[in-house]
């Protein structure tokens, strides 16, 4: 890996395009480099993945009205169009993203790298597989496009803490994203640096959409990110330019956004030739909840399961999970935020509640991605009585661990101290979930293909879901027309029964 140096320079201080990183990270896309097939193979299981959780969120309503949105646009003159999950209609590639990125996002419950910033890596698939159905690609330029993607969306978040500064972390999958369709189209550096530049640009927001109560925007912000970049690609390609230098720039992202003038970065990339191997470092989710809360589900099954005097909130003094400082205050109780031990909160609030998911694993001894939510889950009121029982503290030593450069040594669980109301203590810990590379049972292939049969239960046909895993299997080598096949036709159109409300469209 190459280390670029990366500072605000004042207006009087120019820093040459090439030296900016908005153009070194186009050099890495730009670069032809077929993967290793241990990487091929991680991006077919990531398709697997995405498709999974889109069709167990094909009902709700931010799918059904980005659905809505993107059908109301036909394909642009420019090709054929793309898919978008559970319709028959194709669509301008643009909303195509914009409706597969809602779907994929929806339940929160696909790959995440955890570092310096927050990331789900799996959101730079739909835009990059909408253009290459749009733009009539091949399975390999498609992996390669994913690759991309998934190398600079990691790398960034190795290195630059958004979150810190309350921006949010699809402010890195814009140019993620951007990248990987430059790679996917075979552009050359220069076009790629501006289409990156657009992309940052217009995808800087507050992290307002992750706090509090959480709104269905949540879903939309990374399908966002990824039309913008769909966009972004096309102005560059036109010939338009963007801010320069957007990263260094004194009015730039650092400056205003992130550190400040005297902020700095140091940002690795690969070097010219050097395999793209980022997506083996990230991973997935067993169970649809926030990626720090896996390992805590994956004790509190285990505890309830072994313990299970520990369910009844009678017999519990108080339940503290020592953590890190990111779960402690993104989904903790050192969020502030009375909304996570609210039993009326919304889906996409419980889902960031530490406190709520440990407690109801821990009385079901499960979880499930419908169920665990329900209304009537959240209300009962044993489950209210126990939950307000759990608190999160940050725990240094934990906080060290997902700060980690050693793969070995990443944490994202903690210790939970259990004291009943007998005065006996229950002390456990879990540093990774047992679906994580290091974790009890690490998901492989099988695993993938489980996850979509089972959420594609009921949903989609036997015949229709064996249909897709047999083609994204097969990705590496598919023809174009084959490519336009990576989608998923429900057994029922879910907007027949539940259409959205209207719109401009």
């Amino acid at each position: 890996m190459r280390t670029h140096h990366v500072r605000v320079h004042r207006s009087d201080e120019p820093l040459p395009r090439e030296r900016q990183l908005a153009h070194a990270i186009a050099t890495v896309a730009a670069e032809r480099i077929d993967p290793t097939p241990e990487v091929t193979d991680m991006v077919v299981n990531r398709v697997i993945d995405n498709a999974a959780v889109s069709v167990a969120s094909l009902g709700r309503a931010p799918v059904l009205a980005a659905r809505a949105q993107a059908q109301a646009h036909a394909p642009s003159s420019g090709g054929r169009g793309a898919t978008v999950v559970g319709s028959a209609q194709r669509t301008s590639p643009e909303w195509a993203a914009w409706a597969n990125g809602v779907a994929v996002r929806e339940l929160d419950y696909h790959d995440t790298f955890l570092a310096a910033e927050y990331s789900h890596p799996g959101d730079n698939i739909p835009p990059i597989l909408a253009v290459a159905q749009h733009t009539g690609a091949d399975g390999a330029a498609f992996v390669r496009g994913v690759v991309t993607g998934y190398e600079i969306q990691v790398d960034l978040v190795k290195a630059i803490s958004l979150h810190a500064h309350k921006i949010d972390h699809v402010a890195h999958l814009g140019p993620s994203a951007a990248a990987g369709i430059g790679t996917l189209l075979g552009l050359d550096a220069a076009t790629i640096s501006q289409a990156v530049a657009q992309a940052l640009h217009t995808t800087t927001a507050t992290r307002q959409s992750r706090k509090g109560e959480i709104s269905t925007w949540k879903a939309y912000a990374p399908a966002f990110a990824g039309k913008a970049a769909v966009e972004a690609v096309d102005r560059a390609m036109r010939g338009q330019t963007s801010p320069s230098p957007i990263y260094e720039g004194e009015d730039g992202v650092i400056a205003w956004l992130l550190d400040g003038p005297d902020g700095a970065y140091d940002v690795a990339l690969p070097e010219p030739g050097e395999p793209r191997r980022a997506i083996l470092d990230t991973y997935t989710k067993e169970h649809s909840a926030e990626y720090q809360a896996q390992a805590w589900i994956d004790l509190a099954r285990r505890l309830g399961r072994e313990r299970p005097e520990l369910r009844d909130p009678a017999a519990v003094e108080s339940v503290v999970l020592h953590t890190s400082h990111h779960t402690h205050y993104v989904i903790g109780s050192g969020s502030g935020d009375p909304q996570k031990y609210d039993p009326t909160a919304s889906r996409e609030t419980l889902d960031h509640s530490i406190p709520y998911i440990f407690a109801v694993a821990l009385q079901d001894g499960a979880w499930h991605h419908v169920d665990s939510y329900s209304p009537t889950r959240a209300a009962r009121p044993d489950t209210l009585a126990l939950w307000r029982k759990v608190t999160t503290a940050e725990d240094p030593e934990w906080t060290r661990r997902y700060h980690s450069p050693d793969p070995n040594e990443k944490a994202f669980g903690g210790r939970v101290e259990i004291t009943l109301t007998s005065g006996d203590t229950v002390v456990e810990e879990i540093a990774v979930a047992d679906a994580h590379p290091l974790g009890a049972r690490p998901f492989a292939r099988a695993d993938y293909v489980r996850k979509f049969r089972t959420l594609a239960q009921g949903v989609v046909a036997d015949a229709e879901a064996e249909r897709f895993l047999d083609l994204a299997q097969r990705l590496p080598d598919l023809r174009p027309d084959e490519l336009d096949g990576l989608t998923v036709t429900p057994l029922t159109d879910p907007a027949a029964a539940h259409a959205p409300r209207g719109g401009i469209f």
